[in-house]
């Protein structure tokens, strides 16, 4: 497909990262009554039709794989469905290990960090962000979100963690803001994750800012989309944490990161950047423009093999499915994994629950009739959100059980993958229950 056709398809930045179609799905599947009996054999023989649209979709050729997890309690390993190759022209199949660019599922995880510096009791949820940050003392709001910057009010309230964390503060994003403002973001390279070392035609390519504390200098600079408190618009407020991660602890962002989580989860391929080692695990990711798949970030040129120069918490992290499922065991064992203590119970209950302030109008946003907290969707008892490249990750904590659904394409939405996949679900449990029936009436 020559360049002139691929331009004017919706591979915008903010198609790319549109996340709606699988933030979505992330508690709506975490709500369906499994049990571990149905986990302890074949999960493909329990879920034909989820297995079938796995198939249907890697048999089409329009994704290189579809791989799901499902784990239940703290058993140790999750099973799995579907399978598929790490790229449409490699022989090797996915697996747990295999790496996957997760984007915008590094929320929970930067959003688990904080909570661990709020027990620590180094900053509460209503902190304002000025005490940690200063250049956030006085900050101004537009009168029109896509007006020009100089028509501004001043904020009626601070910025608070709390806000940061739910997508409360007012603060703007790549693919959400527009006019002024969002051409300010980019020439001032507050951008979040990344796509492709290679130019895309049609899609803008900002020079990042160059290092986290820049980054959050530069924010602090440019006036709020809302006034704080009053609207849910997803936002570079998780990025932002990682600054205040940094402040916080005295430790860099990433380094937090690994000493906090990783290391001790055993999450042994979770990072920024893919060591040159590991990249014949990572797979490559793809762009749908007219129902066609482009290369858009191959594995072996990838520029996640390239250090960011802003380390993202809201959407930088490669991960492997079973590094995942280890971070989702841990918020199901409420802190704890393997008998250690990562978390406190406290932190992991309060960051899964929902902390929208009450000022909030949620009208029009996605979080209508849910909740949001430490960087995920909170509903029902369960906490979840998904990626950008097609990845979602969420636990259900009334039934134990976390589950992943891993794929590697943008924009997200450009498949129905949502409404296919729950309906598939939908099959199987009304074949279940109808068993289940059966067998008692027996």
């Amino acid at each position: 497909m020559s360049h002139t056709s691929f331009a004017p398809v919706d591979l915008s930045r903010r198609a790319l990262f549109r996340t709606g179609a699988y933030t979505a799905a992330g508690a709506a599947l975490a709500t369906l009554p499994f049990g571990q009996s149905l986990l302890a054999h074949d999960v493909s023989e329990a879920w034909p039709n989820v297995a079938a649209l796995a198939k249907r979709y890697l048999d089409e050729r329009k994704v290189a794989n579809m791989f799901l997890t499902f784990g239940w309690g703290q058993n140790d390993m999750a099973h799995t469905v579907g399978g598929g190759t790490l790229g449409l022209n490699s022989s090797v199949e996915v697996n747990e290990d295999t790496l996957y660019r997760i984007y915008s599922m590094s929320k929970p995880i930067t959003g688990m960090a904080t909570m661990m510096l709020i027990d620590d009791g180094l900053i509460g949820l209503d902190t304002p962000l000025h005490e940690v940050m200063p250049a956030f003392r006085d900050m101004q709001v537009l009168v029109d979100p896509e007006g020009p910057l100089e028509d501004t009010v001043p904020a009626e309230r601070p910025i608070t963690i709390r806000q940061l964390l739910t997508h409360t503060a007012g603060i703007g994003y790549t693919i959400v803001s527009k006019g002024p403002l969002l051409d300010a973001y980019v020439e001032n390279g507050i951008v979040g994750g990344r796509v492709s070392r290679t130019p895309i035609p049609g899609v803008p390519n900002p020079v990042p800012a160059p290092g986290l504390e820049v980054w959050a200098d530069r924010l602090a600079t440019l006036p709020l989309m809302y006034q704080p408190a009053t609207k849910w618009s997803y936002s570079n407020s998780i990025d932002l944490l990682g600054r205040v991660i940094e402040v916080v602890s005295g430790m860099e962002f990433e380094a937090f990161l690994k000493a906090r989580l990783f290391d001790p989860l055993g999450m042994t391929s979770t990072w920024m950047t893919v060591p040159e080692s590991e990249k014949t695990r990572l797979t490559d990711n793809y762009g749908i423009a007219f129902g066609t798949v482009l290369p858009l970030d191959p594995a072996s040129n990838s520029i996640y093999l390239d250090p960011p120069k802003v380390p993202s918490g809201g959407g930088g992290l490669v991960s492997s499915p079973k590094d995942y499922d280890r971070f989702l065991r841990m918020l199901l064992g409420f802190g704890e994994l393997d008998g250690e203590r990562v978390m406190s119970e406290q932190a992991v209950r309060v960051g899964t629950s929902d902390l929208i302030p009450g000022t909030v109008d949620l009208t029009g946003s996605w979080m209508v009739g849910q909740g949001h907290g430490a960087g995920g969707r909170s509903v029902n008892g369960t906490f979840g959100w998904g990626g950008a490249a097609g990845t979602l990750g969420a636990v259900d904590f009334n039934l134990g059980l976390r589950t992943a659904l891993w794929t590697q394409y943008m924009p997200s939405d450009a498949y129905p993958i949502r409404d296919e996949y729950l309906a598939a679900l939908e099959a199987d449990l009304a074949a279940m229950r109808q068993q289940d029936h059966s067998r008692h009436a027996a």
